[in-house]
């Protein structure tokens, strides 16, 4: 009996991680909307249309959607339907253009900004049910799954910028180290928190080395971001730093031999490597859970 509840625990583990998932990742496209910014812009507080983002937390949490156009757009359909054809839009009527991030399409909606945030669900639901189903029961996957909407929010402002922002990356090495350290002094933890503390500043300090020798290549956002990654996977020990940090190059050099072979991009283009460096920490997590 024992034996089956066990095997039965990690599904119900993973269809709440997923779920928590999905729910964060609902959140992240406005965010990611916010900050995705060049570096001598102030975080945008207004749609793409002008309106005031409001909501809780400033404006900063809720979904990508602006109530206020989604006003203009039904009074705009009011507006064009003729006495005798109710109901119906003719021509362009439905389609709105707005400023830099503003999705042109049918009226219905025209009034979401941001990147798709179906997509950006669906992804953060398969990266916290991945982390699941590799940790299983143990502590340490309360930190994994409230850092992982964070690396997804990262991830998309770098590809849509190539920005790194201060405010999300010291924050994510912060919390990794706390609660890791936390999590050090729960029963049946599976990593170690000293381990965790010096692959934060080793692969900090080597990816430093790395943007004194090219700062084209290796960004200093990149740098501060390592000082979490190196958190996370050190947690799980040395071999796991580097399985991930080398993951984290691979996937970045195929993007970019794939964007030259398509010349779409020369050897010299500068590309996001942040998205690259958390997806090879998010394989190395998997496989270092597991194996732990």
């Amino acid at each position: 009996m024992d034996l089956e509840l066990w095997s039965v625990r990690p599904l119900w583990l993973t269809v709440l991680a997923a779920l928590w998932g999905a729910a964060a990742g609902l959140l992240v496209p406005r965010a990611a909307y916010r900050f995705a910014v060049e570096p001598d812009e102030a975080w945008r507080t207004r749609c793409p249309d002008g309106h005031v983002l409001t909501g809780a937390a400033g404006g900063w949490l809720g979904l990508a959607r602006c109530p206020d156009c989604a006003q203009d757009l039904r009074d705009l359909r009011t507006s064009w339907s003729a006495p005798g054809d109710a109901g119906r839009v003719p021509g362009d009527a439905g389609r709105v253009t707005g400023g830099a991030g503003r999705v042109s399409g049918d009226a219905p909606t025209a009034y979401r900004y941001g990147p798709g945030t179906p997509l950006v669900a669906l992804a953060t639901a398969g990266a916290c049910a991945g982390l699941a189903l590799a940790t299983g029961a143990r502590p340490e996957l309360a930190v994994w799954l409230l850092l992982a909407p964070l690396g997804v929010l990262l991830a998309v402002v770098d590809f849509r910028v190539q920005r790194l922002p201060d405010v999300l990356t010291l924050p994510l090495a912060g919390l990794a180290l706390v609660l890791l350290g936390v999590m050090a002094l729960v029963p049946e933890h599976a990593g170690r928190w000293p381990t965790a503390l010096f692959g934060s500043l080793v692969l900090a300090g080597a990816y430093f080395l790395l943007f004194l020798v090219n700062p084209n290549g290796m960004g200093f956002g990149d740098v501060k971001l390592a000082l979490g990654i190196g958190a996370v996977l050190g947690w799980y020990g040395w071999g796991t730093v580097v399985l991930g940090t080398f993951a984290g190059f691979l996937f970045g050099g195929l993007y970019g031999l794939g964007l030259v072979l398509m010349r779409r991009a020369g050897r010299k283009t500068s590309i996001p490597f942040g998205p690259f460096l958390i997806a090879g920490a998010y394989v190395g997590l998997l496989i270092g859970a597991y194996a732990a």
